[in-house]
C-alpha cells in the first residue's frame, strides 16, 4: 500500500506527502497503536497491548522501528530499556497451517535489563535481571540466570557481570 502510494505521490512533485504526514494519517486518523498508553515513536508498532505488561519506567517503542507482538504475552521488568529497530514476538506461526498461531510461555525480561539496536528476541525467551542483550542478538532460548551479557546468532552467554559490582536501588 504505501509503495503504491508513493509511486502515486512521485508522479506529480508538487502535490508530494512525506512519510511523516503519512504515518500521521496512519497512526492518528486510522487509529494504528491507538491503546498505547505512553509515547510511542511513530515508526514503531505494538500489537496486542492487552498482553504486554511493563514495569516502573519501562517505555518499549520509544526507540524508531521497535516492533512488538504480545499476542502469548510479555512481561518487561522496571527500569528495562529496549533501543531501536529491536524486535520482541511472542507468538510463532504453526508449521502446518500457517493462518493459526502456537500457544507458547510468554517472554519475560527481567528487571534492569538494557536490549541493544536491531535485537530479535523469540517465543518463550526468559532473561534474567541485569541481562544485557548485545546489538544484533538474535535470542532463541532463555537465559533465566541474569547478570550477563549475551550476543550472537543464536545468542549465547558473552560475559558474566558481578552483581555486586552494579549499583542497585
Amino acid at each position: 500500500m504505501g509503495k503504491i502510494i508513493r509511486r502515486l505521490f512521485r508522479l506529480r512533485p508538487e502535490y508530494a506527502i512525506s512519510f511523516y504526514v503519512l504515518d500521521f494519517v496512519f497512526r492518528k486518523i486510522f487509529r494504528q497503536n491507538a491503546e498505547v498508553k505512553y509515547p510511542l515513536h511513530h515508526t514503531s508498532t505494538i500489537r496486542n497491548f492487552e498482553n504486554l505488561h511493563l514495569g516502573k519506567d519501562t517505555f518499549p517503542g520509544d526507540s524508531p522501528n521497535v516492533y512488538i507482538n504480545a499476542q502469548n504475552s510479555i512481561y518487561i521488568g522496571d527500569f528495562t530499556n529496549v533501543g531501536p529497530n529491536v524486535s520482541i514476538v511472542s507468538a510463532n506461526h504453526n508449521l502446518y497451517d500457517n493462518s493459526k498461531h502456537d500457544i507458547t510461555a510468554p517472554i519475560r525480561i527481567g528487571k534492569n535489563s538494557w536490549i541493544g539496536s536491531h535485537a530479535v528476541i523469540l517465543p518463550a525467551v526468559e532473561l534474567g535481571e541485569n541481562t544485557i542483550v548485545a546489538a544484533g542478538a538474535i535470542v532463541t532460548k532463555s537465559f533465566p540466570e541474569g547478570f550477563q551479557v549475551i550476543g550472537g546468532n543464536p545468542a549465547r552467554v558473552l560475559k558474566s557481570l558481578k552483581p555486586k559490582a552494579i549499583e542497585m536501588e
